[in-house]
């Protein structure tokens, strides 16, 4: 009976994730890719996260969701208001942080994603968002977003916002 037990401490981590452990619920390290053990429940545990992969998160009804224009309306520099539906890449650098930095690390994307655009919005003029600056605004929106989310340790790369 103690051998079985002791069996359930194998594990097998994808080249794609990376295993956060946590002994007694207190985090003691990560391993990557291959044949792992860690000692069988309840003793310590095994989360596995994907590290490869892109997430994405819409805000303002991107991606065809309904409209929301509470996430989506903002006013300009030039006092204008703009109904901006956009998405962010973003993918997981660093598991531990990821797991354990915030409650909801996909709402905090989100909130932090609305938050940069609502910034970068309201310092720019309407004529070059709706034209020629476009990238710009997408480019200087992802920098305050890694800016944000690197000041919280949050484990989220940003990898680009459409």
């Amino acid at each position: 009976m103690l051998g079985l037990w002791l069996l359930t401490g194998v594990y097998i981590v994808q080249p794609s994730e990376r295993a956060v452990i946590t002994t007694f619920g207190a985090f003691t390290g990560s391993a990557g890719p291959g044949l792992r053990y860690h000692l069988p429940a309840p003793i310590e545990r095994v989360e596995k996260v994907p590290v490869t992969s892109l997430k994405r998160t819409d805000v303002g009804g991107a991606g065809g969701d309904a409209d929301a224009p509470n996430e989506s309306q903002m006013l300009t520099g030039d006092e204008q208001i703009i109904d901006i539906d956009f998405s962010v890449t973003w993918r997981v650098a660093d598991a531990s942080r990821y797991l354990f930095a915030t409650r909801d690390p996909e709402a905090a994307v989100k909130a932090v994603a609305e938050s940069a655009m609502r910034e970068v919005v309201g310092k720019t003029q309407l004529q070059p968002i709706i034209s020629t600056g476009r990238g710009q605004v997408q480019l200087q929106t992802a920098e305050l977003m890694q800016r944000t989310l690197d000041s919280w340790q949050a484990g989220i790369s940003i990898v680009e916002v459409q």
